[in-house]
């Protein structure tokens, strides 16, 4: 059988965000123009388990990771940066994931360090979207969005399993669907570790 077409949301379920998703992106790649060669590369994970289970508005800031580089080195050139929040326990429960809007996520200032100064590719997380629940009142709105995207750097959403990756050491593939003039597109991702 073959399938002449179908349809589905660009963001939806585990995603990749292009940075045409978002206003400040508009000049930069759809999600069919992103190089094969930044498909595949190494990432970190950043883990904040606990404290986003002792507040589910918790924020990661600059000085975490920071103090994640003093202990595991810099961040990845070229590679993505992983934030752990143990969100994804919820992925099977709509209710409880979206949380009534509140979800963790990173910090204005954060936001703007990893797009204007880090030199990471992008940003991938367990939640719904790159920015916290709460991120459409902060100033600016959508910071992980707005800073991130508007730099040629993309977003990875509503990711599972990080607990199973070291803090350093894995490689992503994200396999994003080639839609041209698509601002982003359902994604398999899938991570490689040496045993």
């Amino acid at each position: 059988m073959v399938l002449e077409h179908f349809s589905t949301g660009e963001h939806t379920g585990t995603h990749f965000d292009a940075p045409v998703h978002w206003v400040t992106g508009q000049q930069g790649a759809d999600v069919s123009q992103v190089p094969v060669s930044r498909l595949i590369a190494p990432a970190v994970v950043i883990d904040h388990t606990a404290d986003a289970a002792d507040d589910p508005d918790f924020l990661l800031e600059v000085e975490h990771v920071k103090a994640w580089e003093a202990e595991h080195g810099a961040l990845p050139a070229g590679g993505w940066l992983l934030y752990r929040t143990g969100w994804d326990a919820y992925g099977d429960d709509p209710e409880r994931y979206a949380n009534a809007g509140r979800t963790p996520g990173i910090s204005v200032e954060c936001a703007r360090w990893l797009a204007e100064e880090s030199p990471i590719q992008g940003v991938g997380v367990e939640t719904v979207g790159t920015d916290a629940g709460a991120a459409h009142s902060f100033d600016p709105p959508f910071p992980c969005h707005s800073f991130l995207l508007g730099q040629e750097k993309y977003g990875l959403t509503q990711l599972r399993n990080l607990a199973l990756l070291p803090a350093t050491g894995a490689v992503v593939i994200a396999g994003p669907l080639p839609i041209v003039s698509g601002s982003g597109s359902p994604c398999r991702v899938l991570a490689l570790v040496e045993r």
